[in-house]
């Protein structure tokens, strides 16, 4: 695989398109933090929509996904599939009370919500925990697949990628600020997704795969399913059951937190309005999960055909580091078949998602890293420029700090496994903390401490030699972190009542765990209805997932069962359609 002049031509320009936006908000985005970090609270609900889609959409993800058809089919996509279900909750119950908070971060959040010495120490606490080490470890999972994709396409070394892409992202993230990165996001995710449909559509084209009827015939029907053999009940529990009834609401996972968070809560509050922060947050959950999914599944599938083995890989890639083959290099390795300019386009598209993703991370940890520590706790007088000025060296820092973890990660698998594992158990308490005023900063904190050591000793455990099964690390997990904070929450002070008093007065949440509160406030009850909420989460849960079977099964020749999941998609969403200006009306009033 060789890229030649025009491939090459399309890789500059790209580069260039993308960067454009960088130097032009360049000034805007030093101006204040508020710029920097929020862009003022001004964008609007397509702009952070599309933003949220191009940061989870890496170089990681078609690899990852590749990885979970090739080792059990289709069905095991259901590992982040089951997310929709957290992602439309957010939407429908979370969004305008991120919005209506006003805060900068969400780590702020912490401070509003909770009191005193040990409202700091959750916040000061977090913004390490996220921002430097969590970060840092998504960041390397991203860099990870970088540097396998530039190995088999370019013959890259793993430090010469890191290299080049630590000096693009490091030159793009410190002088963009969120402005330039949400613009840049929209103009990277038309590259990227056009880059995915052309892997796809010359995948499908090798004689090995004959097409898309080929491709459907000539493998074996079990890697098809849409949903796991129920035959196999313990690859069916791990691949379908424990996702969709207990990981989605517990575990904390980037772009799919229970209760919104990260990136996406950076997303809402830069939003201009409650009603922005739902329309974008419900077309970032639409685009994610049914636009998104079946070109990087034909090229896996595709891949199963043309490389049978992991050793097929090899064979055809010789140069390649052995420590780097696994199931997730077969996407980049499909991408050989490319021809000349589209090849170039396809690298432009990856190199597009890779910068967008670490361009998004490096601006929302450094967020933590400036706004809520060292802003907050260690320096609290200097002027933005310093601030802004420190926000510069510090996203440097981290992208370097991300190049070394990289080393030791061996593929996306392990690396999406690790993450589930160290936000296990945390999610019930952010869905819950909103919602229950008895929610308090020992709960947050004991609940962090149990998930990170429990996730600590798994690894242990796992790199001695004596793994333990993910679904029983799952379930462990979140049985052990769920009893701990539960139990402190009970046994520990509630937060002042002056907090929460503050907190039901500016973000007013709906439901039973407020209403002692709202009495006493002298303030009328909240705009939202969590029966609307509910009804609209089920809605569009429904219409997401009919368009994606829907679509997979007019792919695989199914016509019949096509129609039946599209009509329940046209369904769902005209009642969707009618059930919005409802909600939104009422985010209008809160406005």
């Amino acid at each position: 695989m060789q890229l030649v002049t025009l491939d090459w031509v399309i890789v500059g320009l790209s580069i260039t398109v993308a960067f454009l936006p960088a130097v032009l908000l360049a000034r805007r985005a030093g101006s204040s933090t508020a710029e920097f970090f929020t862009s003022g609270r001004a964008a609007p609900w397509w702009l952070i929509g599309v933003s949220m889609v191009a940061t989870t959409f890496s170089t990681d993800t078609p690899n990852l996904v590749t990885n979970l058809v090739r080792e059990h089919g289709v069905a095991n996509n259901w590992a982040w599939w089951a997310f929709l279900l957290t992602g439309m909750a957010t939407v429908f119950f979370y969004a305008r009370l991120w919005r209506r908070s006003e805060i900068l971060t969400d780590l702020e959040f912490y401070e509003i919500r909770y009191a005193g010495r040990p409202a700091q120490v959750v916040r000061a606490f977090r913004a390490v925990y996220l921002g430097l080490f969590f970060n840092c470890v998504i960041m390397a999972s991203v860099n990870l697949a970088a540097a396998k994709i530039a190995n088999v396409m370019l013959g890259w070394p793993m430090w010469q990628t890191l290299l080049i892409c630590a000096g693009l992202n490091i030159a793009f993230a410190a002088t963009a600020g969120l402005w330039g990165v949400l613009v840049t996001d929209m103009i990277q995710f038309g590259i990227a997704m056009a880059g995915s449909f052309a892997a796809a559509y010359f995948a499908l084209q090798q004689p090995e795969v004959g097409g898309l009827h080929g491709l459907m015939t000539r493998l074996d029907p079990g890697v098809l399913r849409l949903l796991p053999d129920f035959g196999d009940w313990k690859l069916t529990v791990s691949v379908l059951v424990i996702p969709i009834t207990v990981q989605w609401w517990s575990v904390w996972y980037p772009g799919a937190e229970p209760g919104g968070g990260s990136y996406i809560a950076q997303r809402m509050l830069a939003a201009r309005t409650e009603r922005d922060a739902m329309a974008g947050t419900l077309f970032f959950n639409v685009a994610h999960y049914a636009l998104r999914s079946w070109p990087w599944i034909i090229v896996a599938l595709a891949s199963l055909l043309v490389y049978p083995q992991l050793s097929d890989i090899a064979v055809s890639f010789p140069h390649v580091d052995p420590k780097l083959i696994g199931h997730d290099m077969a996407y980049p390795a499909m991408l050989k078949f490319l021809p000349v300019g589209w090849l170039g386009l396809m690298v432009a598209g990856l190199l597009a998602a890779y910068v967008s993703t670490l361009s998004t991370h490096l601006n929302w940890g450094t967020s933590y890293l400036v706004h809520d520590l060292y802003r907050r706790f260690m320096r609290t007088d200097a002027t933005e420029r310093h601030y802004v000025m420190v926000g510069r060296i510090v996203t440097a820092l981290l992208m370097l700090a991300a190049g070394g973890l990289t080393f030791v990660l061996d593929s996306a698998r392990e690396s999406f496994q690790l993450l589930l594992s160290i936000g296990a158990g945390t999610g019930l308490l952010y869905l819950l903390r909103w919602f229950w005023w008895r929610i308090n900063a020992w709960s947050e904190i004991s609940a962090m401490i149990c998930s990170f050591l429990l996730a600590a000793g798994f690894l242990v455990a796992q790199k001695s030699g004596t793994p333990v099964d993910p679904t029983v690390q799952l379930l462990l997990s979140v049985g052990i972190t769920t009893v701990v904070w539960v139990s402190v929450t009970l046994l520990t002070a509630p937060t002042e009542r002056s907090t929460l008093l503050s907190f039901f007065r500016l973000v007013r949440p709906a439901g039973p765990g407020w209403q002692a509160v709202q009495a006493e406030s002298g303030v009328p009850a909240s705009p939202d209805s969590l029966p609307m909420a509910f009804l609209g989460w089920v809605l569009g849960c429904t219409a997401v997932y009919s368009a994606l079977f829907g679509t997979g099964s007019l792919l695989y020749g199914r016509t019949a069962q096509g129609v039946v999941f599209l009509t329940v998609f046209v369904v769902s969403s005209w009642w969707l359609a009618r059930l919005l200006p409802a909600m939104w009306g009422g985010a209008g009033r809160a406005e």
